[in-house]
């Protein structure tokens, strides 16, 4: 259908063109025949004057024939019948004659011009005064002009009708080989519509305006095979994080159940403090677990934030939250083109696992350089090759398998700081203890 309009539109603005161009053709040969008529009209008309005062008889002239006008009105043969030029016999074209013609021939001055019919026959009519007295009238038949006319409208009607087929024709041609890329590519989105399956190849990309197209939907499809790696590996992590609180409260459930009273209140209790702790274990990963998957902060728009302003505020929460002594030092901060609540949560999940991961006493240092925090803790520090590991989702390091918390924290740091454009990094301080922090495009100065 595509295919069908374009031709459509291509053939109409074509046809409207080559019209226009016949029209203008026309009017422009009609003035030039017409001209031509008239010039020759005066030519002829001069000389059968000179002619005939001269006392000589015109010679024949096809499609022209002439009579002398007395002045008294009378009227007499000025030169050979009409039919004299082909080999025909027969009387001269008896002229009609008009008021102008008459005033010409009883004054003899000025000139006398006018289109008539005669026998079906339009003719020009010339009327010229004559030295000796009286006028010539010079007629020319305009039948060979309208001929002329007749045969170049023909032609231009058909000209004009075999180049419109020809567009048709070759824009059918030409838009095929245009749209086939744009068709097959077409067809593969509507088998990956169908199907969902992401591995649908696309067809070969070019270097035109389809080729860039097709570029730019590998580039989506890419995005969208990544999305969905992203999510199921998150299903799969979740569930089998999961699984490990789940069957801690099942088991203390079912052991309760069991027991139906006849337990000691310190073993109950004991069972109680397990469901209760593995339930806010199970509440904290699921919320964090939507967190990661929706990121509900994509809403925000970036904006200047204050990375000190921000420090101390998360270190405000957290010394709140823990009772930790948490100390924000700050060097040549700048603000960061970023989102707010984005940056605010980055930092809380920052604190966080620095309280988790340090001693229950240890402080918490927050350094602000640039557009860089980093968050240095005295816990047991991150072991070699894993700098880039601890922000993977459900990482768990040697040795902290029995650290509360679900293990997306870090991941979720790295999800929202990569979405501002910004990277993470993570280190073993020389003291001791782990470094782990973030930076941020800097926000433009204003002026």
């Amino acid at each position: 259908m595509l295919r069908i309009r374009i031709t459509l539109v291509v053939v109409a603005a074509a046809s409207l063109a080559m019209l226009f161009a016949a029209f203008t053709s026309y009017r422009g040969i009609g003035t030039l025949v017409g001209d031509e008529l008239e010039r020759g009209l005066r030519d002829r008309a001069g000389a059968v004057v000179a002619l005939l005062d001269a006392g000589r008889t015109p010679p024949p002239r096809p499609g022209t024939t002439e009579q002398v006008l007395l002045a008294d009105g009378s009227v007499r043969p000025g030169g050979p019948p009409a039919g004299a030029a082909s080999g025909a016999e027969g009387p001269a074209t008896r002229l009609p004659v008009s008021e102008g013609a008459r005033r010409v021939a009883r004054t003899g001055t000025g000139s006398s011009r006018e289109d008539v019919v005669v026998e079906g026959t339009e003719y020009g009519i010339l009327t010229l005064p004559l030295p000796a007295g009286g006028a010539v009238m010079t007629a020319q038949s305009y039948s060979a002009a309208e001929a002329l006319d007749r045969g170049f409208l023909w032609r231009i009607t058909w000209t004009t009708a075999a180049a419109t087929g020809v567009a048709a024709l070759l824009s059918w041609w030409v838009l095929g080989r245009i749209l086939r890329p744009v068709n097959r590519l077409v067809g593969a989105a509507h088998r990956i519509t169908t199907t969902q399956d992401l591995a649908t190849a696309l067809p070969p990309a070019g270097r035109d305006e389809i080729g860039r197209l097709t570029h730019s939907f590998e580039a989506m499809l890419d995005a969208l095979r990544r999305s969905r790696a992203q999510q199921r590996q998150l299903v799969e992590d979740a569930g089998h994080e999961l699984r490990t609180p789940l069957t801690s409260v099942r088991g203390s459930a079912e052991l309760l159940q069991r027991a139906r009273g006849r337990l000691a209140p310190e073993d109950e209790e004991q069972i109680l403090a397990t469901l209760v702790r593995e339930t806010v274990a199970l509440d904290d990963l699921v919320r964090e677990v939507v967190e990661l998957a929706t990121d509900r902060h994509t809403g925000e728009e970036p904006e200047p934030v204050d990375l000190t302003e921000a420090a101390e505020d998360a270190a405000h929460r957290c010394r709140r939250r823990s009772g930790r002594a948490v100390t924000v030092v700050t060097e040549d901060a700048r603000p960061v083109h970023a989102r707010p609540r984005a940056v605010q949560r980055c930092l809380d999940n920052l604190l966080s696992n620095a309280v988790k991961f340090g001693p229950p006493d240890g402080p918490v240092l927050v350094r602000v350089e640039g557009a860089q925090v980093s968050v240095h803790d005295r816990g047991p520090g991150i072991p070699p090759g894993q700098e880039r590991a601890v922000f993977d989702r459900f990482h768990r390091g040697p040795g902290t398998q029995g650290v509360p918390g679900s293990g997306l924290g870090l991941a979720i740091v790295h999800e929202l700081v990569t979405a501002d454009g910004g990277t993470v990094f993570a280190r073993t301080a020389p003291d001791g203890g782990a470094i782990v922090g973030l930076r941020l495009p800097a926000a433009a100065l204003k002026p």
